[in-house]
């Protein structure tokens, strides 16, 4: 096993909810409620889940986008929410981010070129004489011309802006990437190609991912360790082949249930999950999963289950596992 990149530790994420005159806090939504795991430089840890479970929280928390309520970020062994100013600055070329919408994260008015070399010149990482040629060269990288340097947003399709929010990221020569949902505003055929380029960049430039998404089967393709979110809480973490070939939380289950076959003569028994995902401002009592679960009891409703590793560095929080 290689070393550690990155450690998070008991990592919690609440944002206050105000009312009243005074705009007092009223109370919390725990968008993350004590997630702790590892990523080893080198690999794809992916993060799956429904909307709204907290997983673009923990990316935006892990690059220090937001601030943390507790627990601990380490990069290499440095906890990143207590850098100063300076120290963040010089780490963050080291960290960057794909975000999930390409249309909405380019300036419009800037062209692409320039987007993409914004960074170095901020950073002072090259001279404006150097900029245009490291740029021309990550665009190759990414699967552009040099002729779209001086295009602007609005004349490249979805699939085209995604690699260059993937250029702009890379332009700094990172080593840890957080991959916001890149591939769901996309079709299905620029999905592959989009994955594709990923897996070839980590191969070629020895990067760190971690891979945030709500399908499966792309997970599946991409990561090499998978971790199962619910309600700000991790259930479920174990290695891809793990995971998929034994998965054992009733959550993970319903999740693996609703994968498509792509073969239509064979069919998967569907677990239907019933109820709605409870208020991360006011969660259940107990393990947060029960009001939904098929296979709760009396112990689910009043104590939370230990997560625990089950065997083969596969965890669980589950009372019945």
């Amino acid at each position: 096993m290689t070393e550690a990149l990155i450690q998070v530790d008991n990592l919690k994420k609440y944002f206050p909810i105000t009312g009243g005159v005074f705009s007092r806090t009223v109370g919390n939504v725990k968008a993350v409620d004590g997630v702790s795991f590892t990523i080893h430089k080198g690999e794809s840890f992916g993060l799956v889940g429904e909307s709204g479970c907290g997983k673009s929280t923990i990316g935006r928390t892990l690059l220090r986008l937001n601030d943390k309520t507790d627990g601990k970020v380490l990069f290499k062994g440095e906890d990143i929410h207590n850098l100063s100013k300076s120290k963040l600055r010089a780490l963050r070329p080291k960290m960057q981010i794909v975000f999930q919408d390409p249309f909405s994260s380019l300036n419009p008015r800037v062209k692409v070129g320039e987007a993409i070399g914004e960074a170095l010149l901020s950073h002072g990482i090259a001279s404006k004489r150097e900029v245009k040629e490291r740029v021309m060269e990550t665009l190759s990288k990414c699967g552009l011309a040099s002729y779209h340097y001086n295009r602007y947003p609005h004349e490249f399709s979805g699939g085209q802006r995604q690699r260059i929010g993937i250029a702009r990221a890379l332009i700094l020569n990172p080593e840890f990437i957080v991959a916001d949902e890149p591939v769901s505003a996309l079709d299905v055929s620029i999905q592959a190609q989009i994955i594709n380029l990923l897996s070839d960049l980590q191969e070629e430039r020895q990067l760190t991912y971690l891979f945030i998404s709500h399908d499966l089967s792309v997970v599946e393709h991409i990561c090499n360790r998978v971790g199962v979110m619910y309600l700000g809480s991790m259930v479920e973490m174990a290695s891809k082949e793990e995971l998929f070939g034994n998965p054992l939380h009733p959550y993970t289950k319903a999740l693996m249930s609703a994968i498509p076959i792509p073969d239509p003569t064979l069919k998967r028994e569907r677990i239907i999950l019933h109820g709605d995902i409870p208020s991360p401002s006011n969660p259940p009592a107990g393990c947060k999963f029960h009001t939904r679960c098929p296979m709760a009891t009396d112990l689910c409703k009043q104590k939370d289950p230990e997560y625990r590793d089950v065997g083969n560095q596969h965890f669980v929080a589950c009372h019945h596992v």
